[in-house]
């Protein structure tokens, strides 16, 4: 009986993996060093080189609930573990907007070869670089081999305004708009031509991510992406969010606060942009008195989140509507593993047919909240993160074992001092000053962190 119990209790923290009917048929060295090359299913693909995907995830005792877990993101000292540096490069995009590049290892620390692979992070809704959760995938990942680590070069795409990148535009971010991101990977790609580029996504980060692989189709310039607790379907995600009195209470008024915590830091430049709607938006939002995340998006986001068009949109509903990523899954063209848990209280649907499409894998926990992944560590009160194992795995393997598809991409050149792209016109960047040194363990004061 014990036995039958056990049994059923290893099942029950087992992930689920969930294919597309038609799978798609990726070309895999035997191993990094091998001239040999296997044809695999996505799901091949995934038992071979992601094997942590095929063990249990059991959450630590005192973390059970999808609640605590998140909680944990919150309230957990994460100050003394997987500490991160960076380099910060500023880039000015065409609209007068700031993006913040944060590169790790640091030049200082040691030299990595220019064809090292390189993992592009996107942080969630006012994260950045110092969220535990992004250390925790960069520090195993950016250690070097003779420490165990994989040696690659880490870089986080710091949204404007967020981890002390300054507000420069009246033009803010979303969950929907992807020119930073592409703009982001354009300064990369040239400043590093021959490193294989793999995307990391987290969140609202995630949802980005997700556009624009889509957006890029065969033309993407990573060769692999993995997205952690996506919203997907933002329109229903909101509804399920804003219905539930605890949800609403708790997660959908924390988001917003933080949104107003860090609207309020960039006050001062947001307010002087006098002859555009965003100045008297962020008036009307940072007078919200305990808004939800609908109420903040619905006086802000939807008028500033993005270029016009598509922004100013009428309502948050048409913001969400718009910015959902389960609906452009069909067009993906790269192998994208995405992870999430059943007990996630601020993402509350998954989208498990994969979209139709065999580029795309989604492995849901029966555990795990959003953005935890807590499981019992050696020592009384201590805690992993079980999703570090698999994430490092899947981007181990799409650098060293994956051989991505014959691409063409287009030309990258300088127009009137900004990078672009040959056959856009509206967007680019160029590097500003103002960058230095990040410390990676180092929060930002009064933001609430893991959200």
């Amino acid at each position: 009986m014990g036995s039958l119990f056990s049994f059923l209790t290893a099942a029950y923290y087992l992930p689920r993996l969930y294919f597309a009917e038609s799978p798609a048929y990726l070309h895999v060295k035997v191993s990094p060093d091998s001239k040999d090359l296997a044809r695999l299913s996505l799901q091949e693909y995934i038992v071979a080189k992601c094997p942590s995907l095929l063990k249990q995830f059991r959450p630590a005792w005192w973390l059970y609930s999808g609640h605590f877990q998140t909680g944990y993101c919150v309230i957990g000292d994460f100050s003394q573990i997987d500490k991160v540096e960076y380099d910060r490069t500023l880039l000015r995009t065409l609209d007068g907007g700031t993006i913040g590049i944060d590169m790790t290892p640091p030049e200082s620390e040691r030299t990595l070869s220019d064809d090292t692979p390189i993992v592009v992070v996107l942080h969630g809704l006012t994260g950045g670089s110092r969220e535990s959760y992004v250390r925790a995938i960069l520090a195993p990942v950016c250690t070097p081999v003779e420490q165990g680590g994989l040696g690659y070069r880490g870089i986080v795409v710091n949204f404007r305004g967020c981890a002390g990148v300054p507000m420069t535009s009246p033009q803010l971010y979303s969950a929907g708009n992807t020119d930073d991101i592409r703009v982001a990977i354009w300064h990369i790609a040239r400043r590093y031509p021959r490193a294989r580029l793999v995307g990391v996504g987290f969140s609202l980060g995630a949802n980005v991510l997700t556009r624009y692989i889509a957006e890029e189709g065969m033309h993407c310039r990573l060769a692999a992406g993995c997205v952690l607790a996506c919203p997907w379907d933002t329109v229903m995600n909101s509804e399920r969010l804003e219905n539930h009195w605890l949800h609403r209470s708790v997660y959908s008024k924390a988001m917003a606060q933080n949104l107003q915590k860090l609207i309020r830091r960039h006050f001062t430049a947001l307010s002087g942009f006098t002859d555009h709607l965003t100045s008297q938006a962020v008036h009307d939002a940072l007078a919200l008195k305990s808004p939800t995340l609908v109420q903040f998006d619905d006086t802000l986001t939807r008028l500033t989140g993005g270029p016009s068009p598509p922004f100013p949109f009428p309502t948050a509903r048409d913001y969400y509507t718009w910015a959902r990523s389960d609906t452009v899954l069909p067009d993906i063209r790269i192998p994208l593993l995405a992870i999430s848990s059943e007990d996630d209280p601020i993402v509350q649907l998954i989208p498990v047919d994969a979209g139709g499409n065999g580029w795309v894998a989604l492995a849901v926990t029966k555990k795990g909240g959003h953005l935890g992944w807590f499981e019992a560590g050696r020592g009384f009160g201590k805690v992993n993160r079980w999703i570090s194992t698999p994430v490092v795995e899947w981007i181990r393997a799409g650098c060293e074992n994956l051989v991505p598809e014959q691409r063409e991409f287009k030309a990258l050149h300088m127009h009137d001092g900004f990078l672009k792209e040959v056959g856009r016109h509206d967007i680019g960047c160029k590097e500003v000053a103002g960058g230095g040194h990040v410390v990676g363990v180092e929060g930002e004061d009064g933001l609430l962190a893991g959200l």
